[in-house]
């Protein structure tokens, strides 16, 4: 059923956008009821307005917490105009009737990763009271509810669908049909419940709840395949700027992330302080990877650890590119760029590739949970933390300071790796890798085979295995490339051969007790 929008409730925190709705509002004789900030907004563009408090005769009070929680505000959004009872009593309390709601929400999401970021510098009771404070209470309860009552009125939620609303009032003259009006209704619900999902796990952390399908919506070219259709939920500026580039696919995306969480394992790189790391990631592993004293030496031994597999893959780095480094990475053919900044005759040459995507990292975002979709239902697990949970020396040596170094860089690269996997790294590069595979032992036959395939000297190398030796062929083999030190979490009944193997062969061997399986 078509419905003529008369009179309109607007109460926003963001105003970016809302010009444009207002003016439309106003050519087409609508009635504006309005709060606070958003009312001086409106009458700022010469725009009349009805203050709310003209309905509850009540001011804001309690520091704003209550302007709109009123009887006279939340019967003319629900009272239903075909119910003579309603009908009734609206007019006999001289409730008008309210045909559309714009309302958004206090941006609880963004105050908290504020709140939570390395830039932050109050207390834990200034973050806890920032962070309560933009927990909306009238937002949601009008939102909701004009949701509900979809039948007679449409509800806008998001400032993402001003534009929509515009078009739709000067299209079909401020009348809206039902299907039009249910659709709003449907995407104010994803919106309060993604809302109420995030406010609910800053309480319940230990308890987090997925996100998924909820928040934001992006819709993508197709999914990891043409004929998928793929979606993303969540707002992408929190973790990124994009400064270049064509859109973000889906399988662009999902190497992002694994990009993203691999480098967060990392400290930022400056150049008065640190180690630079850069990162080749194809198909969610990482092929290529290095730690150097610069970006660009950084690139030069993570792209030498792969060449072939870097073509077309994700790139990402723990510092600023400068024109050097973007020069070098030029020279090959790249999806996605991902650093802390860039210099400004970097971009320039960068930018010359119209379709190449260049993202200036903002936050390195650290996921609580990690959820997946399977049969009918949802898994959910804690992340997983840490490189280590001891330093177990097990072998027929001591480890150098060189080998330790190498293998806590070992066994953060095999963590990022698809199992079964194994990292063969000397002098923080990656030199061979394998993942993927069925059986460990097939894992490292990779991994050696992609070191010779690169003409690299295994003599002095270092093993990380993302779980446990369930025999000794690994240590052998290893030892046979020239292995000279293994780190694994240990926990198989047959941990004594691969001990017994590496004490007879003056081998150094690490027990951490942290396994690190990712399927």
């Amino acid at each position: 059923m078509q419905k003529k929008i008369s009179s309109a409730l607007i109460s926003v925190f963001y105003k970016d956008g809302l010009e444009p709705v207002v003016k439309e509002l106003q050519r087409l004789g609508i009635t504006i009821y309005s709060t606070g900030g958003t009312q001086k907004f409106i009458e700022g563009l010469g725009i009349p307005c009805m203050p709310v408090e003209s309905l509850t005769t009540y001011p804001s009070i309690l520091g704003g917490r209550v302007k709109t929680l009123h009887p006279a505000v939340f019967g003319g959004i629900l009272g239903r105009r075909d119910v003579p009872q309603d009908t009734a009593e609206m007019k006999e309390y001289k409730i008008p009737e309210i045909d559309l709601v714009v309302v958004d929400l206090y941006p609880f999401e963004e105050t908290l990763a504020q709140a939570e970021s390395s830039s932050f510098t109050g207390t834990a009771e200034e973050a806890e009271k920032m962070i309560t404070e933009k927990i909306d209470i009238g937002g949601p309860s009008m939102i909701r509810a004009a949701a509900k009552n979809c039948k007679d009125l449409l509800v806008v939620a998001a400032k993402d669908d001003y534009a929509a609303l515009v078009q739709l009032l000067s299209a079909q003259n401020g009348e809206t049909s039902f299907e039009q009006r249910r659709a709003f209704a449907a995407k104010a619900f994803e919106i309060v419940m993604h809302y109420d999902i995030v406010i609910s796990n800053y309480f319940n952390p230990a308890t987090a709840l997925p996100l998924n399908h909820s928040g934001q919506q992006q819709v993508l070219r197709y999914g990891e395949n043409p004929h998928q259709q793929g979606v993303f939920y969540g707002n992408l500026s929190n973790v990124f700027d994009k400064l270049h580039g064509k859109e973000l696919s889906y399988n662009n995306l999902v190497d992002v992330d694994a990009a993203v969480q691999l480098i967060g394992e990392f400290p930022s790189f400056n150049e008065t302080g640190g180690k630079a790391v850069f990162a080749v990631i194809k198909h969610t592993n990482v092929c290529g990877i290095a730690s150097r004293g610069t970006i660009k030496e950084a690139w030069d031994a993570a792209l030498a650890g792969d060449p072939e597999s870097a073509f077309g893959g994700v790139l990402v780095c723990n510092g600023k590119i400068d024109k050097s480094t973007a020069e070098a990475i030029s020279e090959i053919f790249f999806e996605v760029l991902i650093a802390d900044g860039y210099y400004a005759d970097a971009l320039g040459v960068l930018q010359s590739k119209k379709n190449r995507i260049l993202l200036t990292l903002k936050q390195r975002p650290v996921a609580m949970r990690q959820s997946k979709t399977i049969l009918n239902g949802v898994l959910l697990q804690e992340n997983d933390k840490g490189n280590y949970s001891e330093w177990k020396e097990a072998g027929g040596r001591e480890t150098t300071v060189e080998e330790k170094e190498d293998l806590a860089f070992a066994n953060i690269v095999c963590k990022h790796l698809k199992s079964n996997a194994i990292a063969l790294v000397k002098h923080k590069q990656l030199l061979g890798k394998g993942c993927g595979q069925t059986s460990r032992i097939d894992a490292l036959r990779q991994a050696v085979e992609k070191a010779g395939q690169f003409k690299f000297d295994l003599n002095g190398a270092v093993l990380a295995s993302d779980a446990f030796f369930p025999f000794n062929d690994c240590v052998k083999l290893g030892h046979e490339a020239g292995i000279s030190a293994f780190i694994q979490p240990g926990g198989s009944i047959r941990d004594k051969d691969s001990i017994e193997y590496c004490v007879r062969h003056k081998l150094a061997l690490v027990i951490t007790g942290l396994r690190h399986f990712r399927h």
